[in-house]
């Protein structure tokens, strides 16, 4: 393009909703006419895409709010400001308004929502807290990865060290910065740490250690503005059942003498 050039350019014709509404319980965190807040189940994806049913978090959002859900994000993703991974649990929210949508995105946008998840990751860090400043893009190789390289995206993630599992795993909390994807899961694996059950960036089943039901990853507290009245809503997931089991069998794994000397983490 040059300076003086006009581009001409016509809006679609906004199209219905295809998608069909699903009744599919869900466990709401918050809700009010401009939005809904809930802690997505591991296992359920957020919207439609290739390979996905009529069972996404869309589809399930489409019956419990009767249709009232933003278009900002198109036909197949009404309501959808952000994601998580199909494997991951946790809080998401979703605008039921077009204002709210356009406010909600500013702030993720703009980085001022504050989000913390729950990891467990391979081994166990010999600091109690670090930060992560590495750029990340598409793996030059496999393209449905994410990794490390020299040009990505600004990356940056912090962590805290919660409780040693011994030296074979540990539980870290994570506080993301900005959102690339797979942020979390590139970025644990790039300090030597990736997240049990994660075979996709690095993890190993180790002997003697139960094995993971899924990416151990958890978003448990989502930070933000109201997108109506400015208030700080602070959403927090509890830890679901699978996770849970899984650090008690890790805690049962170690040594008696360990366990009890460890500090425990209430959930």
């Amino acid at each position: 393009m040059r300076a003086g050039d006009v581009i001409e350019f016509s809006l679609p014709q906004a199209a219905p909703s295809e998608l069909a509404p699903a009744a599919i319980p869900l466990s709401i965190l918050y809700e009010d006419e401009h939005l809904v807040a809930v802690d997505k189940p591991a296992g359920m994806v957020v919207h439609p895409g290739a390979g996905t049913g009529g069972d996404t978090l869309v589809h399930a959002l489409l019956a419990h709010c009767r249709g009232g859900l933003s278009g900002v994000g198109g036909v197949e993703r009404p309501g959808i400001v952000h994601r998580l991974d199909k494997e991951t649990s946790g809080v998401v929210v979703a605008a039921k308004t077009d204002a709210a949508h356009r406010a909600l995105a500013a702030q993720f946008a703009g980085r001022t929502v504050r989000k913390e998840y729950l990891a467990l990751v391979a081994g166990a860090p010999d600091l109690a807290a670090g930060e992560i400043r590495r750029p990340i893009g598409r793996h030059p190789r496999q393209r449905h990865r994410m990794a490390v390289v020299p040009g990505g995206r600004a990356a940056h993630t912090d962590w805290a060290l919660e409780e040693r599992f011994g030296p074979a795993a540990a539980l870290l909390r994570c506080l993301l910065h900005t959102g690339r994807t797979h942020q979390i899961r590139v970025h644990l694996r790039a300090i030597g740490h990736p997240l049990l059950g994660d075979a996709a960036y690095g993890w190993k089943a180790a002997p003697g250690l139960p094995r993971p039901p899924r990416v151990m990853l958890h978003a448990e507290r989502l930070e933000l503005d109201h997108p109506a009245d400015g208030r700080r809503l602070a959403l927090r997931a509890p830890a679901p059942a699978d996770f849970r089991e899984m650090i008690a069998a890790l805690r049962r794994a170690q040594s008696p003498s360990a366990s009890a000397a460890r500090p425990q983490r209430r959930l």
